[in-house]
């Protein structure tokens, strides 16, 4: 069989990413210590290439390559671009934190680049073994940035849990997926679509193997109850590990449910909604509910996370076009506040001192006005106040949600977001309204997070009062 060289121009992104994590993982080895930002330059480089790749081979109609392993279609084209520009953020938000610390070494980008490599193998994925290898590259790269810090006895248990946890996921949905394949004699998501229509739910197989597939995505999401991990990693990992780790993930975890339920499983859309149901509902309760009660931000931030994964699955078991684009909306706009977010504690912290408690914040406004603007910008739109994007956000979701006559499903995810409200806007009084406990020193920054900052934080103010040019591309991408 010949090899087609076109094959290749649909995945650039992807190779353009692979050569700059080889090419880093090679100059590191010539670079004195005072050189390494060397490694930073290129990484940036190479994401931007990736980002202008996604743009010129992306749009058209859909393709398949690889003997149908893969696909580059709309959704895939705007997914990438979204988990490019997260990472790009998460770059330049962790450089300082790294230089400061002595850590700015060449693994820290090597794992970061092939961990985004993994996501944007995941978006393109046409089958689900193609999708478990993203998968798999994608995580085993987070667990050993978990552990980055070898001097901390924190880093290296959170990495434990985070294996052990994630280790049991991914077993789940590989268990789910041998399940489905025993049951329809496929692992491409088109021949699974026709076998399961055909079978619907006669196949008691094919039942199991839907419920382990759900399992193995509420893992990966975090979703309650298979949630445990997200809280501890989050406290115990380098901030810049958190930073990554907690927003383009998210974008990859919603395309994981796009291909597998949507694309592989569509036409059993009624039986796996329930299942969603109860997980939407349980993380937007218990997410919302103990973030009120933590005094670590990071720890806050992560019962927030679950609380938003509930409201991503809203716009997933609504089953309709109108639905799984809002969902994609949600998780995108979620990735870029989470970004923001955890970018302003790295700025925050200094050699020696981690901004992880709520009291680090107090008095932000008084040392860095601009930098509390765009902190408050950011938990204006994690509560969903309105004219930030994370108000419509969550309209888009409910208004799905709805449409589909689940008006007390909707009613609910209103009530547990205002309870929401409560810790987001706590944050922005301690910005404005308290003094810091001890004299802090000024923010020492740099004018690349300076502007990176301002960047994603007016992103959230734009999007809210402009949402219609990031919405269209989302319907486009599930119009056809």
């Amino acid at each position: 069989m010949q090899f087609d060289a076109t094959n290749l121009l649909p995945v650039l992104p992807e190779i353009a990413i692979l050569i700059t994590a080889s090419l880093v993982l090679v100059v590191d080895l010539y670079l004195k210590e005072a050189d390494k930002g060397v490694n930073h330059a290129l990484s940036i480089i190479g994401i931007l290439a990736a980002i202008a790749l996604t743009g010129t081979v992306g749009g058209g109609e859909a393709q398949l390559v690889f003997d149908g392993n893969l696909v580059r279609d709309g959704i895939s084209d705007l997914l990438k671009g979204a988990i490019l520009l997260v990472g790009l953020l998460a770059f330049v938000y962790a450089r300082p934190w790294l230089k400061d610390r002595g850590m700015l070494v060449g693994e820290f980008y090597v794992l970061g680049l092939f961990a985004i490599l993994g996501m944007l193998i995941m978006v393109s994925a046409n089958g689900f073994l193609t999708l478990y290898l993203g998968l798999e590259l994608q995580a085993l790269c987070l667990y050993a940035l978990v552990a980055f810090d070898r001097d901390s006895k924190r880093g290296a248990e959170a990495a434990m849990k985070y294996f052990v946890l994630g280790a049991l996921g991914s077993g789940m949905l590989l268990y789910g997926v041998s399940m489905i394949y025993g049951a329809t004699g496929s692992i491409e998501f088109g021949p699974v679509a026709a076998a399961v229509a055909e079978q619907g739910m006669s196949n008691k197989v094919l039942v199991f193997g839907i419920a382990f597939l759900v399992i193995g995505i509420g893992f990966k999401f975090g979703a309650v109850p298979f949630h445990m991990w997200v809280p501890d990693i989050y406290e115990g990992a380098p901030t810049p590990a958190v930073l990554l780790l907690g927003s383009a993930p998210k974008i990859a975890a919603f395309a994981l449910a796009i291909r597998m339920l949507v694309d592989g499983l569509n036409s059993l859309h009624p039986d796996w909604q329930g299942m969603l149901v109860i997980l939407s509902v349980l993380s937007m309760a218990l997410g919302n509910l103990v973030a009120i009660a933590q005094t670590n931000i990071k720890r806050m931030l992560a019962y927030s996370t679950i609380s938003h994964v509930g409201f991503i699955f809203l716009g997933l078991l609504a089953g309709s076009s109108q639905g799984y684009a809002a969902a994609m909306f949600y998780a995108i706009v979620y990735a870029v506040m989470a970004a923001g977010a955890f970018g302003i504690l790295i700025i925050l912290s200094r050699e020696g001192f981690d901004a992880e408690r709520l009291e680090d914040l107090k008095g932000l406004n008084d040392r860095d006005s601009w930098y509390a603007a765009m902190m408050a910008l950011v938990m204006f739109s994690m509560a969903g106040v309105p004219p930030t994007v994370g108000f419509m956000a969550k309209l888009l979701v409910l208004e799905a949600v709805v449409r589909i006559d689940m008006v007390w499903l909707a009613v609910v995810a209103v009530v547990f977001s205002i309870i929401g409200a409560f810790y987001y806007l706590r944050v922005v009084k301690l910005l404005y309204f308290d003094k810091p406990a001890e004299a802090a020193p000024r923010l020492v920054t740099t004018g690349g997070v300076r502007v990176a900052m301002t960047v994603n934080g007016l992103a959230l103010l734009v999007l809210g009062l402009f949402p219609a040019g990031l919405l269209s591309l989302c319907q486009t991408a599930f119009a056809s």
